[in-house]
């Protein structure tokens, strides 16, 4: 069994295929939450126990929000139009 084979989600897809006949037919859907929910925590407890993070949220990045923020401003002042046809 490799890598992919061992992760939660693959097991309980194999189960579904083999004891359920997925994809063909499906288990009512509270079964079938009920079924992804245990896989889920499965997983999440397979990472605590091997120490990698239970999921990959990438915190904001506050300067890159800045940085953003400021390139649309320029970018609004560059694109201002002067209208020079004032008559005096």
């Amino acid at each position: 069994m490799n890598a992919s084979e061992s992760h939660p989600f693959f097991r309980t897809l194999r189960w579904l295929s083999q004891y359920a006949g997925f994809p063909q037919s499906r288990l009512d859907g509270p079964a079938e939450t009920l079924v992804l929910l245990a896989a889920a925590a499965q997983a999440l407890e397979e990472n605590e126990v091997a120490g990698r993070p239970s999921f990959m949220v990438k915190s904001r990045d506050v300067a890159r929000d800045a940085a953003l923020r400021a390139h649309n401003e320029r970018r609004k002042l560059a694109h201002f139009k002067c209208d020079n046809s004032a008559k005096v």
